[in-house]
């Protein structure tokens, strides 16, 4: 049985050899001190001579004694002593994944040796071991095989026609979507008007009969005015007023001849189609490429269309009209797929309305990123104006020039011209009146037939006559011409040099000098628009509290 070792044991044996190593003659375990250098002495002493102390040297002394020399301990610090090599134990997985199963002590080692189990068992460690951190070697060696797999794959021909494939595949849908900024939402009835009802039930005016005298008054100055049996091939160079057969291009151009003269939007819409082009063939051949202007930057559209006025905030409400367009076309498109492939699925609103051919034709201009809203036509006029309204930037009067030019429906659009000949023909009441109000009353109480004629008509008066122009008074020039419906109106409002004109635009006239007819519009039809903008914006500023 093995003894006891305790505390009083152990220190006996170390006494023990300590008293034995004190017998053994004396070791040189390091080099002694290096000499230290001479001080500087003090005056009067000789430079350079040591002092000589007066204590003897220990180890001189003890030579002289005839004992055995001292060894001086050493300043260098010892070096540690290397541990012991820990054995790599073959199962330990790295990064402190923990090991793998089996005995890895040397004895299970041993063991595994000596056992056929064993062996298989120790390659199986050593495999799986390769596989979650191989050698280099072997790392470089998979690699190349890796490579040489590639290789092989491109050139087979299963997988070449897989990727011609994908490639035609990714043709068709065209170019990838990049990311986008969320989007405007589209207004909902921000104008508070209801087609079909008038804002003013108990104002008489007018009547059929006050509208037909009106025309026929001014078509003996203007000449006669009848409706287009269709509508004409689209121009790149004069933007017009939405008289094309495109819905989409209609309501963009209408949109850039808002608060300018038609000389600078037609100079804005040539410069979309340089910047952009025109599609060349397929389904919306000979229109702009409204999808490239979508995913355009906004610097480039606000280049394009600088000409035209107000540039920053049309280039940005185009944009924002063609991203929602976009995703109605998809929506719309999507649903009439599912309705074709499932019966009893629902149709997107006003499917029921159009042919088979129709259908296609719509799924196909969404499969060609053709950006379209020629599904409207499939609305009645009501819907159809509800849903142009909704995009932004986008109100009545543009909406129902639209209707009017583009989509040959019935609508009386009133621009800043018939708005001023309204008021004054007590069409409307005169102090509470607005645009917008204006229109919604004229739509209910103007015969149909002649809501096409009396408006362009209105236009023309309100741009040419001598005493209903937009900034006129006793004093301008041709006044003593006269007007031909004189006699049914009652001018009101700010008038050219008289008390009712402000000084602000009279301080801005005198440094310009003379203004054009077309300036003098053109300012009245800025102050509209941003009244229209700012009544838009109004709403989608409350529908986003709300949200």
């Amino acid at each position: 049985m093995a003894s006891r070792v305790t505390r009083r044991s152990s220190a006996r044996e170390a006494a023990f050899l300590a008293s034995s190593e004190e017998d053994k003659p004396p070791q040189q375990l390091s080099s002694p001190p290096a000499t230290p250098s001479p001080k500087p002495t003090r005056k009067g002493q000789g430079k350079g001579v040591p002092k000589k102390s007066s204590k003897q040297n220990p180890k001189e002394k003890a030579a002289s004694k005839g004992a055995p020399p001292i060894t001086l301990a050493s300043t260098r610090k010892r070096k540690r002593v290397a541990s012991a090599k820990v054995e790599e134990d073959i199962n330990e997985l790295p990064h402190n994944l923990g090991r793998l199963p089996g005995g890895s002590t040397p004895a299970a080692k041993a063991h595994a040796k000596d056992s056929p189990a064993g062996d298989q068992a120790a390659s199986e460690n050593v495999r799986i071991k390769d596989e979650v951190d191989p050698s280099p070697a072997k790392r470089t060696s998979a690699r190349r095989a890796k490579n040489i797999d590639a290789q092989q794959a491109l050139h087979d021909p299963a997988n070449l026609v897989a990727a011609e494939k994908l490639a035609a595949a990714a043709a068709e849908s065209g170019p990838e979507e990049p990311p986008k900024k969320k989007g405007r939402k589209a207004k909902v009835n921000p104008y508070g008007l209801t087609p079909g009802e008038t804002p003013y039930p108990d104002w008489p005016h007018p009547t059929a009969a006050e509208c037909q005298e009106v025309t026929d008054l001014l078509s003996k100055v203007h000449g006669e005015v009848k409706a287009p049996a269709s509508i004409p091939a689209p121009s790149t160079t004069v933007s017009g007023c939405g008289e094309v057969p495109s819905i989409l291009d209609a309501l963009i151009r209408t949109l850039l001849s808002a608060a300018t003269t038609g000389t600078n939007s037609s100079r804005a819409f040539q410069g979309l189609v340089d910047k952009f082009g025109l599609r060349k063939e397929g389904i919306g051949k000979g229109s702009v490429n409204w999808d490239k202007v979508r995913l355009a930057d906004r610097k480039d559209v606000f280049e394009a269309i600088k000409s035209g006025g107000l540039a920053a905030t049309k280039s940005q409400r185009i944009q924002e009209i063609l991203d929602l367009v976009y995703q109605e076309n998809m929506a719309r498109r999507d649903a009439l797929v599912e309705a074709n492939d499932a019966e009893g699925a629902k149709e997107p609103r006003g499917a029921e309305n159009e042919s088979k051919e129709q259908k296609e034709a719509e799924i196909s201009r969404a499969d060609q990123r053709v950006l379209s809203l020629d599904h409207l036509h499939a609305l009645s006029s009501d819907e159809a104006l509800n849903t142009l309204i909704k995009y932004p930037g986008i109100g009545p009067k543009t909406a129902s020039c639209v209707l009017l030019f583009c989509m040959q429906r019935p609508s009386f659009a009133v621009d800043t011209h018939v708005f001023r000949l309204c008021k004054w023909l007590n069409w409307v009441p005169p102090d509470k009146a607005n645009r917008n109000t204006t229109y919604s009353h004229c739509e209910v109480r103007v015969p149909d037939n002649l809501k096409y004629p009396l408006h362009q008509l209105m236009i023309r008066h309100g741009k040419t006559c001598p005493r209903c122009r937009a900034a006129t008074g006793e004093n301008s020039a041709d006044w003593d011409k006269g007007c031909p419906i004189d006699h049914l109106i009652a001018r009101t409002g700010k008038r050219k040099g008289g008390a009712g004109a402000s000084s602000k635009k009279r301080a801005k006239k005198g440094k310009r000098g003379s203004e054009s007819e077309e300036s003098e519009e053109s300012d009245e039809e800025a102050d509209d628009y941003e009244d229209e903008e700012e009544q838009g914006g109004d709403a989608e500023s409350a529908e986003d509290d709300e949200d």
